[in-house]
């Protein structure tokens, strides 16, 4: 199909670009930047906040950039004294109603609102009156809400709506009282959110942010009389660099290690190693349910959000999820048995912390059938950005540390567990495993390039041993609510799902550093963090989970084999139904 250009002048510069275009993405084409504070590409197109205004000839009135689109023959000014104070004003007005305790703030020097201000010369006083005062919600374990800091963008409604298919929160009330919050004014622990997270990596501001326990590391670090293990999941190491001003996707791996052990932990450790454990459990429990009659499709288990997403909406379908533990609650309680067992260490003076790129892991650390050694597999959870801040305040200066290496026996993993970090990766490291133990040898093939990609539903058949599987992937709860109502419908016959509830995979999790609209709607940041996962893959040369040497020494000398008896007391769990709304 033949695409119409569009022939078009911003501030006198000709520009021609497709029909349909925006003003907004014309004037990038134009090298010219247009501010924005509502606009998220793909979910939220509202022309709400007006920062984005600029003047059309011809039209009655200031236009926003982000919604209208360009004509054949349109003269744009983005830059004239008019425009510049529109938005200026835009700013002030929304700066009158909000908290301006910046220094505090836990958005400090990464805030929108912050950058605008700053950029467009604005005076934080100039209108004064009444301000709304709002009671912070911080009834999960996992986020914090605090509309007082709140600009009303509607981005976090557009994530839970568009990204999640859940529309838990929504404005509320109207005129000057309006508000962001749950249907009745509820909180947060009150309604089916799933902890993802997906709100707060969207929000331009501090309005929203997770549960920080950062504090009770440093105690646990201070308290001589425990033995403080950490470890980080797949993604981790593909996020964190961009804290430290690194470009997007960069694997910083050797240094994020070199900083958690300057911190003073007594071992340094790679969920990795349990995402290899995870495959093993996980891949059992397929091929049972396959030959034997088991409940199909078999869901998989890592993502806590989608567990307490079908715990909510899709209670009968519980007995399709793997009875798996997570790799993080696996990685806990195989610390604080197999190993504290191996070091002499009572498990009670064992403290393990966990880096996560997900919010929804300090929910999943206090759920129930979560304690193997019969205290919680896991007692404190971060996330990246919370481990950027930690290495901050601990004064390492993280991009001059050298590389170094995870402990030894759990710091050893395939990076068939790094591929967890990716939507589709999950499947492709059970893949891996599956075909070997089906066709009875080591396959040379083992790149599943199907389920690869951030394309939000994905499908493949795939013979293993002359036997067809379906499978499919889904990342976004929008899409796993379409794959589970096909299912519901019998419109689908998978074997086996693989599900992540955010966009892309762990890689784009709710606890990963944060990124500007302007990054977001330029940079296929999923695909950049995710490209870095595959390229540690690609040149490594343990690349499948049954061949880890740990994991093989932990079923040897202590599990039996995968779900024995004791390896389900450890590393299985079991779901409970919830509220229906």
């Amino acid at each position: 199909m033949e695409i119409k250009m569009v022939n078009l002048k911003i501030n006198g510069q000709a520009v021609s670009v497709p029909e349909g275009t925006t003003i907004l993405d014309a004037a990038k084409v134009a090298g010219i930047k247009i501010p924005t504070l509502c606009y998220l590409r793909d979910i939220n197109a509202i022309g709400a906040c007006r920062v984005c205004v600029v003047e059309v000839k011809g039209a009655r009135s200031l236009v926003a950039a982000c919604v209208y689109p360009v004509n054949e023959g349109m003269e744009v000014i983005t830059n004239s004294a008019k425009v510049i104070e529109a938005r200026k004003t835009t700013v002030e007005l929304i700066l009158s109603d909000h908290d301006k305790n910046c220094l505090s703030c836990v958005r400090n020097q990464n805030c929108e609102l912050q950058r605008l201000s700053e950029e467009l010369g604005c005076d934080a006083k100039r209108f004064g009156g009444a301000v709304n005062e709002f009671e912070l919600d911080a009834s999960t374990p996992y986020i914090v809400r605090d509309n007082n800091k709140c600009v009303l963008c509607r981005r976090c409604v557009a994530a839970c709506k568009n990204y999640q298919g859940l529309s838990i929160i929504g404005a509320n009330s109207r005129g000057f009282n309006t508000h962001i919050g749950a249907s009745f004014d509820f909180d947060l622990n009150d309604v089916p959110c799933v902890g993802c997270g997906q709100c707060i990596s969207v929000c331009p501001v501090g309005a929203l942010h997770e549960k920080e326990e950062i504090d009770d590391v440093i105690a646990a670090l201070q308290d001589k009389s425990k033995y403080v293990i950490i470890a980080t999941a797949p993604s981790v190491r593909v996020g964190l660099g961009e804290e430290f001003g690194y470009p997007i996707g960069t694997n910083v791996e050797g240094k994020m290690v070199t900083a958690m052990r300057k911190m003073g932990f007594n071992a340094v450790f790679d969920v990795n190693m349990t995402a290899d454990l995870t495959i093993m459990e996980e891949g059992t429990e397929f091929l049972s349910r396959l030959n034997n009659g088991g409940v199909l499709p078999m869901m998989t288990s890592c993502s806590p959000a989608w567990i307490k997403f079908v715990e909510h909406n899709y209670p009968e379908m519980i007995p399709n999820l793997s009875s798996c533990k997570s790799p993080q609650q696996m990685f806990g309680a195989i610390c604080k048995t197999y190993y504290a067992e191996k070091m002499g260490i009572d498990p009670k003076d064992m403290i393990v912390v966990s880096v996560m790129p997900c919010t929804a892991k300090k929910f999943e650390k206090g759920r129930e059938y979560q304690n193997a050694a019969g205290v919680p597999d896991i007692d404190i959870t971060l996330t990246t950005r919370e481990l950027a801040k930690l290495i901050k305040r601990y004064g390492l200066i993280f991009n001059e540390l050298e590389d170094g290496q995870f402990d030894a026996p759990l710091g050893i993993a395939s990076t068939a567990g790094l591929l967890f970090g990716a939507t589709g990766g999950v499947m492709e490291a059970a893949l891996r495993t599956l075909a070997d133990v089906l066709e009875g040898k080591s396959l040379d093939n083992i790149d599943y390039t199907a389920v690869r990609g951030t394309k939000g539903i994905k499908e493949a058949t795939v013979t293993l041993a002359g036997k067809e599987v379906k499978v499919a992937v889904a990342s976004g709860l929008a899409n796993a609510k379409e794959l589970m109502e096909k299912i519901k419908k019998g419109e689908a016959d998978y074997h086996f799902i693989e599900i992540m509830s955010c966009p892309g995979g762990c890689v784009n999790g709710g606890g990963q550093p944060i990124k500007s609209a302007y990054e977001r709607n330029n940079y296929d940041i999923k695909a950049l963090r995710a490209g870095a996962i595959y390229d540690a893959d690609k040149s490594a040369s343990l690349r499948k989970s049954h061949e880890n040497p740990v994991v093989k020494e932990i079923y040897e000398t202590y599990l039996g084999e995968p779900n024995s008896h004791k390896a389900h007391e450890i590393l299985h769990t079991k779901y409970v139904a919830r509220k229906k709304y």
